[in-house]
C-alpha cells in the first residue's frame, strides 16, 4: 500500500473471513465513557485512544439504527481497516462507529423498528438473527510504523462522518496527554459540561470543549502544543486556564444568555481580565443593553461592557432607514431656506464658508440629536442630517 507522496510504507492483508458473530465475542462497551471497549474475543481494542469518541447514538441513533437496517438487507458496511499491533492483537484503525453499533445492538443496547415495532437482537426472528451474526465483514488488516500508521489514518477514506480538526489532530499526536485530556474534556457524563456549555457550542464527543480548552491555553496553536505536550502525564496547566477563563466570565456576566455561546472568550480573558468590574453594574447595563431594540448584535453586548462602552459598532446599532433621513432632509432644507442658513445645523452656526451652504442629499450623513450611548434612539425626532464633515468630527468626539 503507498501513502500520500507515492512511498510504500504500510502493509495491508484484505480478511473477508470474519464474522459479524467473531467481532461480537467479548464485546466490551463502555456506558459511562461511550465507548466500544473489547470485541474479537479480547483481541480487538476498538476505540483506541488515537479514536474519536462513539457518535452514532447521537440524534437519536439513526446512524447505529442504519448499520443493523444495511446489514438485514444485506447492504455492504464498505471496507474497515484494523491495526495489527502484535500477533492475533488489533486496533481499529477505520471503522469504530460501524463496529460498535453492531456490538451495541447485539448486547441489546438499543432497538430499531421493525414494521412499526421497536425491536433488540434477542426479540428478533431466529433467522435475521442468523443473518447478522453471519455476516462477513470486509477487513484489512494494516501492518506499519506508528508514524505510518497515523499517517494512513489521515488519507484512508473514512466512511460515515468525517473527523473534524481537533479529532485528527487526536490522533497525530496521541499519547498520555492526548488521553487524559478527552477523558476530562471529551466524557458526555462530566457534570461541568453543562456549564460549560453555556459559553462553548458543541459537544463532548464531538471534541469541541477539548478544542476550545486547548484554544485557549495554546492561544490559537493547538497543534504546537500538543505536539510540545504529547508525553506529560498531567493536564494541570490546561484545567487551570479553562477553569480560569470560565470562572472570570462567569463573575463577570450573572446573566446567562445564548448569544455568549461561542464568543472569544478566551481573547477576551487575555484581553480584560485584568481589568476590575462590579458585577451588579455590569448586569443593569447588560439587561439595558439587551433589552435595546436599537441594538441588532446582541453577541457584541459582553465585549462593549468589557471595552467600557467604547466600541458602539459592536452592537450595530440600528441606524436610521431611509424614509426618516428624506424626512430630515427636506424639514431642515425648507427651514434652512427660510432663514437663509445651510441645512446642516452645525454649518449654520459656525464663521465658515458654508455657514449659508445647502448640502445635497447625498452630501450628508444621519445623525442622534441625543447621542444612542446616553439613551437617544434612532426614532424621526431624533435624527437630524449634518453635512459629512460635521457627523465624522462628531463621532470622533
Amino acid at each position: 500500500m503507498y501513502g500520500p507522496k507515492g512511498e510504500k510504507d504500510v502493509k495491508t492483508t484484505l480478511r473477508t473471513d470474519i464474522t459479524v458473530a467473531s467481532i461480537c465475542d467479548g464485546f466490551v462497551f463502555n456506558q459511562f465513557e461511550g465507548k466500544g471497549l473489547f470485541g474479537l474475543s479480547g483481541k480487538l481494542t476498538i476505540q483506541p485512544e488515537y479514536q474519536r469518541n462513539y457518535i452514532y447514538a447521537d440524534s437519536g441513533g439513526k446512524k447505529e439504527a442504519a448499520v443493523m437496517e444495511s446489514l438485514l438487507k444485506g447492504y455492504p458496511l464498505g471496507l474497515i481497516y484494523f491495526n495489527k499491533v502484535a500477533e492475533e492483537k488489533f486496533e481499529v484503525l477505520d471503522g469504530q462507529q460501524r463496529i460498535t453499533s453492531i456490538g451495541r445492538f447485539v448486547t441489546n443496547k438499543f432497538a430499531i423498528m421493525d414494521n412499526g415495532n421497536p425491536k433488540n437482537f434477542d426479540s428478533l426472528p431466529a433467522d435475521q438473527k442468523t443473518r447478522i451474526r453471519d455476516s462477513k465483514l470486509l477487513i484489512y488488516e494494516c501492518e506499519g510504523t506508528e508514524t505510518e500508521i497515523k499517517r494512513w489514518f489521515q488519507t484512508i477514506n473514512i466512511a460515515g462522518v468525517p473527523l473534524n480538526s481537533q479529532e485528527l489532530l487526536n490522533a497525530i499526536y496521541s499519547g498520555p496527554f492526548v488521553t487524559l485530556a478527552k477523558a476530562e474534556f471529551s466524557n458526555s457524563q462530566n457534570a461541568n459540561i453543562q456549564k460549560w456549555s453555556a459559553y462553548i457550542k458543541g459537544s463532548a464527543n464531538r471534541q469541541d470543549f477539548l478544542e476550545r480548552a486547548l484554544d485557549w491555553v495554546s492561544k490559537g496553536d493547538i497543534g504546537g502544543y500538543l505536539s510540545g505536550h504529547r508525553t506529560k502525564g498531567n493536564i494541570n496547566e490546561l484545567k487551570t486556564y479553562f477553569n480560569s477563563v470560565i470562572d472570570w466570565v462567569s463573575g463577570v456576566f450573572r446573566d446567562v444568555e445564548k448569544e455568549m455561546q461561542g464568543l472569544e472568550w478566551g481573547r477576551l480573558y487575555e484581553k480584560y481580565h485584568s481589568e476590575s468590574y462590579d458585577s451588579a453594574k455590569v448586569s443593569a447595563e447588560f439587561k439595558r443593553l439587551y433589552g435595546d431594540p436599537y441594538v441588532k448584535n446582541r453577541r457584541g453586548i459582553f465585549e462593549y461592557i468589557l471595552g467600557d462602552g467604547q466600541d458602539s459598532k459592536l452592537l450595530d446599532v440600528r441606524v436610521f432607514d431611509e424614509v426618516t433621513k428624506k424626512s430630515a432632509y427636506a424639514k431642515q432644507t425648507t427651514a434652512a431656506e427660510a432663514n437663509s442658513t445651510s441645512n446642516c445645523p452645525l454649518c449654520a452656526v459656525g464663521h465658515a464658508a458654508n455657514k449659508s451652504k445647502t448640502w445635497k442629499f447625498a452630501e450628508m450623513d444621519a445623525d442622534h440629536v441625543s447621542a444612542w450611548s446616553k439613551g437617544g434612539g434612532s426614532s424621526a425626532e431624533n435624527c437630524q442630517m449634518l453635512c459629512a464633515t460635521h457627523n465624522r468630527a462628531k463621532g470622533n468626539r
